[in-house]
């Protein structure tokens, strides 16, 4: 997914198999930082910086950067080029991989230009403990409009609920492929999420929840409660009556149920033991 062209020299070359689009408009590199808001007391952890046009900007604005870059060749060229800086560590690795609390710790922001074949999995990351104060990412357009989306929209699905429950979503711009070298065959967005105050479902159940929501989805065609009837293996009468608990339809579908729902529906699930 995109990353942005920097520096001097011969670049290695564009490798497919990481989801490569580099990004060099100096526009909208700006305005993606910019979504972030970094401060000169702030650390960033930058998601595959690539070749460094973004990282260019974060390291003017940003107290410390942390940079993550699975290519091996780019890490050795990020560590050239920003061998004078000392507010800057070139991590070498899978970002799913690294442990950031040794790193960063407790508090820091998070930004990347996230390769499309792994967006679910680096959010959903992002969501985990240790938690940024604020992450911006840069992803596919559709990807974007279900995470943004809201129950009864046709976008809306298990990826809303599951950020929905943890953190706010903000769609901030669009990107068109044209702005990208290779261009990727869609368009990009750029989305900024912010950790809710008070999570409706506790850090530690987390993917707990992701599996039943993606479970329940799975099923969306059918009735709340013929989904609790085959995921949860209960009678007619326990689902409805468990469903009528927490205020769904035992009609409703999946698609209707709102975040907040599925986050009590989950609890008293827990608290039943079933």
């Amino acid at each position: 997914m995109p990353r942005a062209p920097g520096g001097r020299g011969r670049q290695p070359p564009v490798l497919k198999k990481f989801g490569q689009h580099f990004l060099s408009d100096k526009k909208i590199l700006t305005a993606i930082v910019d979504a972030l808001a970094p401060t000169p007391a702030d650390t960033v952890v930058e998601v595959g910086p690539g070749r460094g046009s973004l990282t260019d900007i974060l390291v003017e604005r940003s107290g410390r950067v942390v940079a993550v870059e699975i290519d091996r060749a780019l890490a050795a060229n990020l560590r050239e080029k920003y061998r004078d800086r000392p507010n800057i560590e070139i991590v070498e690795g899978d970002f799913l991989d690294v442990d950031l609390r040794p790193l960063v710790g407790d508090d820091f922001l998070l930004i990347g230009n996230v390769p499309y074949y792994i967006t679910t999995p680096i959010l959903f990351k992002s969501l985990d403990a240790p938690m940024p104060r604020r992450s911006v990412f840069l992803v596919q357009r559709e990807v974007a409009e279900r995470m943004a989306a809201k129950a009864g929209d046709d976008a809306y699905g298990a990826l809303s609920v599951n950020i929905a429950v943890v953190a706010r979503v903000e769609q901030t711009m669009i990107v068109a492929a044209a702005a990208f070298r290779p261009p990727p065959k869609v368009e990009s967005a750029v989305v900024r999420l912010t950790p809710l105050a008070q999570p409706l479902v506790p850090v530690h159940a987390l993917n707990a929840m992701r599996s039943f929501v993606q479970t329940a989805f799975g099923q969306r065609r059918k009735q709340m409660q013929r989904v609790l009837r085959s995921v949860r293996g209960m009678s007619a009468d326990q689902a409805c009556a468990i469903l009528e608990r927490v205020g769904i339809e035992p009609s409703a579908r999946p698609e209707v149920v709102t975040p907040g729902e599925f986050a009590k529906l989950f609890s008293v699930l827990g608290e039943s033991g079933t």
